[in-house]
C-alpha cells in the first residue's frame, strides 16, 4: 500500500498545478515522445491519430492539472476518475503499465521544467502519482473483476449492413461459439486491428448499438472521410473497406459507465447527433424490448437524409410503442427528404420548438455526438432549468462537458 501523502506534499503538489495550466500540454507531449521511444510497443495501446493532433497530450494535461488542483479534495473530480477507469479497462491498461508511464512523466517534468522544480516537490509529485496509480489500479480491477471475459476475444464478423452513406454496421458473434455477452445500454467494446501504415495494432471504441440478447453484439461505424484539417480516419476506413464478413475482429469486453438507468421509471429524453445516434439505439431497443412504459422523446440530429441511419428501426420501434416519440432535425433537407417521415424538423435541434415532448421536469438526459454539438445540448437544457446532474453524455474524443 502507498502511504497517504504529507501534508507537506500536498501542499507542494497544489503549489505547483497552476505550473500545469501553463506547461502542462510541453510536458505532456514531450511525456509521450520519451515514452514511446523508450516503450514502442506502447503505441499499441494508444490512439495514434490523437498523438499526431496532439489532442492526447492536451486531455493528460488537463487530467494531470485537476488532479494537481484537488489533490486536497479528490472527490471533486467527480466522474472523470470512473469515465477513465473504464476507458483504461477497455484498452487492457494493466498495473505494469504505471510504473513506465510514472517514470517517464516524471522525466518529462524534470527536462521540461528543468531547475524550476527542486528535489522536494519532485518527490511530492512521485508521491502524488503513486497514490493515483493506486486508486486507478484498484478501481480497475473491480471493471476486470467483473468483466465477461480478459484482455482481447476473437469475433467474427457474421454480417455487415450499410445503413446509410457513412455508416456501417457490423454485427459481432463469439469466435468461440459462445453467446455474446451482456451489456449495460450504452456501453461500448474497443475493437483492435493491425494498421500498417503505422506497424502497429490500433484500438478504437465504439457504442454497441443494439439490446443486449446474447446473440451478437453490434457497433455500427462512421467512415470518417477526412479533410484537409483533419486526416480520414484509419480504423474506420480499415473496418469499411478491408473486413468483410466472416473476418475475425479483436474485441475487449462491454465498459463504459455512461449507461442508462433502468432502475427508473421517469422519463427518458435521448438526444444524439450523427453517429452519436448508437448508444441511444441501444437504450430505446433495450427498453422496447423489456416493454417499459416510460416515456421516451427520441432526439436526433444530422445534415440530411442520405446519412440519416436507422430510418427504418426508428420508425419500427415507434409504430409498436405508444409511449415514444421523437423529433429528427436536419440541417440540410435534400430534394427526396419527407417531412413527417423521414424528419420533423429543419435546421438545428432547437427545444423551444419541441419543449412539450422533450423538455420534461423529472426526465434524465442523455447527450452523444460531437463534442461541440453535446456542449450546445447541455448549455440549452440548462438554460432552461433542467438540472445538470440529470445530464449524462458519452465522451470518446478529447475533453469533457463544462
Amino acid at each position: 500500500m502507498t502511504s497517504a501523502l504529507t501534508p507537506d506534499q500536498i501542499s507542494r503538489v497544489k503549489a505547483t498545478a497552476p505550473v500545469f495550466a501553463e506547461h502542462g500540454a510541453t510536458i505532456t507531449k514531450h511525456f509521450y515522445r520519451r515514452m514511446f521511444a523508450n516503450r514502442p510497443e506502447l503505441r499499441n495501446l494508444f490512439n495514434q491519430t490523437h498523438q499526431e493532433s496532439g489532442s492526447q497530450a492536451d486531455v493528460l494535461a488537463r487530467a494531470v492539472y485537476a488532479y494537481a488542483a484537488n489533490i486536497d479534495n479528490l472527490g471533486a473530480l467527480g466522474s472523470a476518475v470512473g469515465r477513465i477507469t473504464h476507458k483504461h479497462a477497455s484498452l487492457n491498461i494493466r498495473p505494469e503499465h504505471y510504473p513506465i508511464v510514472g517514470e517517464n512523466l516524471l522525466a518529462s517534468v524534470v527536462e521540461v521544467l528543468g531547475d524550476a522544480v527542486d528535489a522536494a516537490t519532485l518527490e511530492a509529485w512521485r508521491a502524488a502519482y503513486a497514490q493515483l496509480a493506486q486508486i486507478m489500479i484498484g478501481a480497475e480491477a473491480k471493471l476486470y473483476d467483473n468483466a465477461a471475459w480478459s484482455g482481447y476475444r476473437p469475433f467474427i464478423v457474421s454480417r455487415k449492413v450499410v445503413e446509410s452513406d457513412e455508416i456501417t454496421s457490423f454485427y459481432l458473434t463469439p469466435a468461440d461459439g459462445a453467446q455474446a455477452a451482456g451489456f449495460e445500454p450504452g456501453q461500448y467494446v474497443t475493437v483492435k486491428r493491425y494498421v500498417g501504415e503505422l506497424g502497429v495494432d490500433q484500438p478504437r471504441q465504439y457504442s454497441l448499438s443494439d439490446a443486449p440478447h446474447g446473440k451478437w453484439l453490434r457497433i455500427s461505424v462512421k467512415r470518417e472521410a477526412g479533410n484537409e484539417a483533419v486526416p480520414a480516419g484509419r480504423l474506420s476506413t480499415l473496418l469499411h473497406e478491408g473486413v468483410e464478413e466472416g473476418s475475425i475482429v479483436e474485441v475487449t469486453a462491454p465498459m463504459g459507465d455512461f449507461r442508462l438507468d433502468r432502475t427508473k421509471s421517469t422519463p427518458v429524453v435521448l438526444i444524439s447527433g450523427g453517429v452519436g445516434i448508437t448508444p441511444m439505439m441501444s437504450m430505446l431497443s433495450t427498453l422496447a424490448a423489456e416493454g417499459s412504459t416510460r416515456r421516451v422523446a427520441f432526439v436526433h440530429a444530422c445534415r440530411n437524409g442520405k446519412v440519416h441511419a436507422f430510418k427504418q428501426w426508428l420508425a419500427q420501434t415507434l409504430a409498436t410503442n405508444a409511449n415514444v416519440s421523437r423529433a429528427v432535425f436536419y440541417e440540410e433537407v435534400g430534394a427526396t427528404d419527407r417531412q413527417g417521415v423521414d424528419y420533423d424538423f429543419e435546421g438545428r435541434i432547437d427545444f423551444s420548438r419541441i419543449a412539450e415532448q422533450a423538455v420534461l421536469p423529472d426526465a434524465d438526459y442523455y447527450l452523444c455526438g460531437p463534442m461541440a454539438f453535446m456542449q450546445a445540448q447541455r448549455d440549452a437544457l440548462v438554460a432552461l432549468g433542467v438540472d445538470p446532474a440529470r445530464i449524462h453524455s458519452e465522451v470518446f474524443g478529447s475533453g469533457a462537458l463544462a
